[in-house]
Parts: structure tokens; sequence; C-alpha cells
């Protein structure tokens, strides 16, 4: 695993932006040692970075501890469960939601999925593997109670954070030119 800085030093691991968006991957290997709170915080702090409109911070961000997992894999069935088990650290990521303002709801829905993406990114370059996913489970009234979710809040994400056990090669992309076009 690469040596662990403090936020804003990820330049001494030698990756700028354009390297880490290239080469980050989806991992569902993980080694067992948990990603240690301090670096955590590290990461959470990163990840508030993300652009929102109005400054209004819409992400809430919740590590699940023994309990909050075992309450979850509950609520999610002995089948989904097994799949919680997979990274030492997960981080369940949820948006603010009023729903008295569907314009902003989106835009808050779409800072959270920033954020979310800006933690990816921040793990990857410290050298952590990392999984977005968004499991059934979420979405359900157990679940939510697991996590303790408010009515308001709306889970987005349960990030999968931990050392990696093995390197990922870049899948194929489609050419730039295939989805994007030019408008006059």
């Amino acid at each position: 695993m690469s040596e662990t800085l403090p936020l804003g030093r990820t330049e001494r691991l030698g990756m700028d932006v354009e390297e880490a968006i290239r080469t980050r991957r989806t991992h569902k290997a993980y080694g067992s040692e948990p990603v240690p709170r301090e670096l955590l915080d590290e990461l959470l702090e990163l990840a508030t970075w993300a652009p929102n409109h109005h400054l209004t911070n819409p992400w809430r961000f919740r590590v699940l501890g023994p309990r909050a997992l075992a309450a979850l894999k509950e609520a999610a069935g002995p089948e989904a469960a097994a799949k919680l088990d997979r990274a030492p650290t997960l981080v369940c990521v949820s948006v603010i939601q009023s729903g008295e303002d569907p314009v902003a709801d989106e835009e808050d829905l779409l800072a959270a999925g920033c954020a979310v993406y800006a933690l990816l990114l921040g793990a990857h370059a410290r050298g952590l593997a990392a999984y977005w996913r968004t499991p059934a489970v979420l979405r359900s009234g157990a679940g939510r109670a697991a996590l303790g979710l408010p009515p308001e809040e709306r889970a987005i994400a349960l990030v999968h954070l931990g050392p990696p056990r093995q390197e990922k090669a870049p899948p194929e992309r489609a050419p730039a030119a295939d989805v994007v076009i030019y408008l006059d």
C-alpha cells in the first residue's frame, strides 16, 4: 500500500488528478485491515469540498462500526449480507432531500454524488481500494433504521474501503467522440 499522507499532500504519491481519474478502479477484494480513523477523517473532509449549489453541504457520512454493520446485514438478509463483508471499512453516504424544491433536491443529489467521487479519488490517491455500491438494503425501512437515516435523507452510496488485494487493469472505454456533441 502507498504511503499515507496528510490531506492535500497526495502529490508526493506521484499522482495528479488526471492520473487518479484514469487509474481508479472498482475493487471487490480487500485486505483485512480497516482504514484508520485519522485517514477516514481526511478523506471525508476532502469529500466536503465537492461543488454544491448555494453551499448547502447536503451530504452526510456514516462510518459503520460493528453494531451498525451487524444491523445492516440483518436487514439485508443472508444472501445480500455476504457482500457487506467484502471490505473492512464501510461508509454510507446520504443526501438531505427536503422535497420542497425539486430543483434544489436534484442539485443536492448531484453534489452528494460528486462528494462520493471525491472520496473515491482521495482513497485511490492514498493507495486504498474502493467500491461505490447502492445495495437495495439502503432503500428498505429496516436498512434505513439500521443506519439511523431520518426521512429527509436519501442513501446514495455504500462505499467499501480498504487496502487492495489485487491490481486492476483499466477496462476498454468508448472514444470520447462517441459521446460528445458540439452544438453551434
